[in-house]
């Protein structure tokens, strides 16, 4: 099982983001070029995945689809044996990507103009979707204190208008890979209750956990605000199915899953039926296993990846506790960003994400990543070390 992580895949001229846009976005070629920006793997998906969907071109037939309690059922069984989390299977409504889960969680709950909550640095298309959906996003920076990423809840309630009606989080949380304890979360579901507000937990990678990590979903730590939390994930970050632009909410509330399912009727949407049949096969013993492998092909990556890049002076990658995406602080270098940028992307020839778009607190920072094969890694790695080899 792992020698396919470590199978580089040509995917350039596939219609692949990752690597057919680089040049357009970056202006690194494909051709010698290494593509660590989106947050999706160069290795291939899991055998289980691979044969539901060739069961299904065999078949032959991809009329009109409907199996709501199939999915639901396959993420019941993966959110409790893989995270704790008894839910029911009706909870569980599918979106198309995760992307799609913001937008419309904030259409339904925010109206024009109303300030939306997100703790930055955080997943850029968080704030992207809320201005290109007329609404203003209301900031609040995690204050850090050397490597770690924490909450200050204190100066989050100074910000606050008594406007706001939706705060958006990501857990475990991207750029940094913060896995947040029982106690932070239940801390962030108080102010959500004190402010009224619904809680909408961006959990896509729940299961990029490293070892000696523990997640915890917002549902487990806190149970009590059931009635305004509201879930959204996916399979597509873990088991590289993007592109099928397939994820779920789990909505334990009642009243606002109903509110969801109308939003989604207004547009007529329905899952993709191979999205759909490849969650399924994902959430599977099988599935389980190859994950398990693919995080101790991460670990590795990770490992390396630091080593090198923390011998560069005044360079310091962040060490993570989750996702394959790894947050590097070059401001110890006392370079100006854009120098960075362009030894990155001239010098090393890498496409990756520069920090300031995740907002305050990453205007020194980039993100790589690491979801490839090592020997890419290592690559990456020393291409980095050459493109600074003057402050060594």
């Amino acid at each position: 099982m792992h020698d396919q992580f470590n199978t580089d895949i040509d995917r350039r001229g596939t219609g692949s983001t990752k690597w057919d846009l680089m040049e357009k976005l970056f202006g690194v070629s494909p051709e010698d070029g290494l593509a660590m920006w989106t947050a999706d793997s160069d290795y291939p998906s899991p055998a289980c995945i691979l044969d539901a969907a060739r069961k299904a071109a065999d078949f032959g037939v991809f009329g009109y689809h409907s199996n709501p309690a199939a999915l639901g059922g396959a993420v019941a069984w993966w959110t409790e044996t893989r995270h704790g989390w008894t839910i029911q299977p009706d909870w569980v409504v599918a979106t198309q990507g995760i992307g799609h889960a913001i937008a419309n969680a904030i259409q339904l709950w925010t109206d024009p103009e109303d300030p939306v909550v997100v703790f930055s640095p955080v997943y850029h298309e968080f704030a992207n979707k809320i201005r290109r959906l007329g609404r203003e996003v209301l900031e609040v920076p995690l204050a850090r204190s050397g490597d770690c990423y924490n909450l200050d809840l204190d100066a989050a309630a100074a910000r606050m208008t008594g406007r706001e009606k939706l705060l958006i989080w990501c857990s475990p949380q991207n750029p940094t890979g913060r896995i947040w304890s029982a106690d932070e979360l239940r801390a962030l579901a108080d102010f959500a209750e004190a402010h009224d507000l619904v809680l909408l937990s961006d959990e896509i990678h729940q299961d990029l956990i490293y070892p000696g990590e523990t997640f915890t979903p917002a549902g487990v730590a806190a149970p009590d605000i059931a009635h305004r939390l509201v879930v959204a994930t996916a399979a597509s970050k873990t088991f590289n199915i993007a592109g099928q632009r397939t994820g779920y909410y789990v909505i334990p509330d009642e009243g606002l899953r109903k509110a969801m399912l109308h939003q989604l009727s207004l547009t007529d949407y329905k899952p993709s039926m191979l999205g759909e049949i490849m969650t399924i096969a994902a959430y599977s013993p099988e599935g389980a296993a190859w994950v398990d492998a693919q995080m101790q092909h991460l670990d590795g990556n990770r490992k390396a990846f630091d080593e090198m890049v923390n011998a560069i002076p005044g360079v310091r990658s962040i060490p993570l506790q989750s996702t394959y995406l790894a947050w590097v602080d070059f401001a110890g270098t006392g370079m100006p960003f854009d120098e960075v940028d362009t030894r990155i992307r001239k010098d090393a020839r890498i496409a990756a994400n520069n920090g300031p778009m995740f907002g305050t607190g990453g205007e020194t920072c980039v993100r790589f990543n690491l979801a490839t094969s090592r020997a890419r890694v290592i690559e990456a790695a020393e291409r980095l070390q050459k493109a600074f080899a003057d402050l060594q």
